[in-house]
């Protein structure tokens, strides 16, 4: 039976903190689970100059907790922020909390999961448009 909590996919985040100086953020995490082991990458706007920041993750699942470490690129930013949250039972949401130096706060992360069924009736509903030439 496949663990519904194998965070393997694409999620849409979102952090905050009650400290002035991290404004909150939108972000999108591309994460692969194997062996309980954690990675991807993250792509965020910089709210600073309107460019895109991107960093790498590295960390672990252990059943519904998680915790990671996000390592920006170096370009504006080079610094490292520790992650750590409990994933929902379904599988499709984290919530949890971040730190870096003496900053912390809040974020929460989500997916969409399709069932083998729901992509089946897609397909079918597809297959049933007829497309006409104008």
């Amino acid at each position: 039976m496949t663990d519904r909590r194998n965070v393997t996919g694409v999620w849409y985040g979102r952090w905050s903190s009650p400290n002035p100086y991290v404004a909150p953020n939108s972000f999108i995490a591309t994460l692969q689970e194997r062996a309980s082991r954690v990675s991807g990458s993250v792509t965020e706007a910089d709210r600073q100059d309107g460019t895109i920041l991107r960093s790498t993750i590295d960390g672990a699942r252990a059943g519904g907790r998680i915790q990671f470490m996000k390592q920006y690129d170096g370009g504006r930013l080079s610094h490292t922020v520790a992650y750590a949250g409990t994933i929902n039972g379904a599988g499709t949401e984290i919530l949890g909390t971040f730190q870096f130096s003496r900053y912390a706060g809040d974020f929460v992360m989500t997916r969409e999961t399709f069932s083998a069924d729901e992509l089946s009736e897609e397909q079918a509903t597809d297959r049933e448009v007829e497309l006409t030439p104008r």
